[in-house]
C-alpha cells in the first residue's frame, strides 16, 4: 500500500521531533566528510543541520515520499532525491556509487519491517572508517500506538486497514550485535524523552502525522470521522491534560552510532 505524507502535518512538533536528530548527530564526531547521506531525510528541516555542520561535503537527502521531497526542496545547499532506502541498501557492483562518509537515518527505519535485514547492505555503503548513525522509536508498545492497533482490528475498521503499514523496531541490544559482528565499533543508547503538548487532542495531533498516518488513509472517507473521533477519545482518556491543558507524551527512542573499521576487509552482504 502507498502512503502519501503531508510535511505540514509532520512539522506540527518539529522541535520536538528534532531533538533526538541532535543528540544523535552530537555523537558522530567526524570531522571533514566528503559524503553525508541522510536516509529517510523527510522535509529536509534537519537534513540542513548536517550542511551546515559540514559545509565542505556533498549532502544528499533522500525520501521515498515526493511530497517531502517537494518540500525539501526549499532547503538550499542540499541535493534531493526521491528513492526507497531498500533499493538503496541493495549491493549494485555495476553501479559506481561513492562511499559515503556519513550516513544518517533519523525515524525512517521503524518503517521498512525487513529494515534489520538491510542494516549489513547500508553497512556496506559507508566509506572504510565511515559513520552509520540512526535513531528509532522505541514506543511501540504505549498506548499511542496500542490504541490505534486495537481500535484498527474492530469492526468496520479492520477490513479496510488490513494492510495499512504499521512501524516497528528491534532492541537496542538487537542493533548493537549485529553491528558488532559486522566488525563496527557501536556506540547505542536509550533516551525517553517527556513531550509536554498543547493544544486540542494534541497526541492524536503528533501520531497522525507519522505512526498512525498510514492507517487513516486506508480508511474510506465515511468511516475515518468515526475512527478518528473514537481514537481521540480514547488518546484523551489515556493521556489527560492537566488544569492548564498541558499534556505529558513519553517517548522512548532507541540511538545507534556506528563507525565502520578503517581497514579494507568486506563488511557486509
Amino acid at each position: 500500500m502507498s502512503d502519501s505524507w503531508d510535511p505540514d502535518r509532520y512539522l506540527a512538533y518539529a522541535d520536538e521531533r528534532g531533538r533526538p536528530f541532535v543528540d544523535l548527530l552530537a555523537r558522530v564526531p567526524a570531522e571533514t566528510p566528503h559524503v553525508v547521506v541522510d536516509l529517510g531525510c523527510g522535509p529536509g528541516n534537519l537534513t540542513a543541520l548536517l550542511a551546515d555542520r559540514w559545509s565542505g561535503a556533498s549532502v544528499v537527502g533522500i525520501d521515498s515520499s515526493p511530497e517531502m521531497i517537494a518540500a525539501a526542496r526549499e532547503v538550499e545547499g542540499v541535493t534531493w532525491e526521491v528513492g526507497d532506502l531498500r533499493d538503496w541498501a541493495r549491493p549494485d557492483p555495476a553501479a559506481l556509487r561513492a562511499p559515503v562518509d556519513v550516513l544518517v537515518s533519523n525515524a525512517t527505519l521503524q518503517w521498512v519491517p525487513e529494515h534489520f535485514e538491510l542494516l549489513p547492505g547500508l553497512v556496506d555503503r559507508v566509506a572504510p572508517g565511515g559513520w552509520f548513525a540512526f535513531q528509532v522509536p522505541g514506543n511501540f508498545d504505549e498506548p499511542s500506538h496500542t490504541i490505534r492497533t486495537d481500535l484498527a482490528g474492530q469492526a468496520p475498521y479492520a477490513e479496510h486497514v488490513r494492510g495499512a503499514r504499521v512501524p516497528t523496531s528491534h532492541s537496542s541490544h538487537d542493533y548493537a550485535r549485529l553491528l558488532l559482528d559486522l566488525g563496527c565499533e557501536v556506540d547505542a543508547w536509550e533516551t525517553t524523552y517527556l513531550h509536554v503538548l498543547t493544544g486540542p487532542d494534541p497526541v492524536f495531533t503528533w501520531v497522525s502525522g507519522t505512526g498512525a498516518r498510514p492507517t487513516l488513509q486506508a480508511l474510506p472517507d465515511d468511516l475515518r470521522p468515526l475512527f478518528e473521533e473514537e481514537f481521540r477519545a480514547l488518546l484523551r482518556e489515556a493521556y489527560p491534560a492537566d488544569a492548564s491543558g498541558r499534556v505529558v507524551l513519553p517517548f522512548r527512542r532507541i540511538f545507534v552510532v556506528a563507525r565502520k573499521p578503517a581497514t579494507t576487509t568486506a563488511v557486509g552482504v
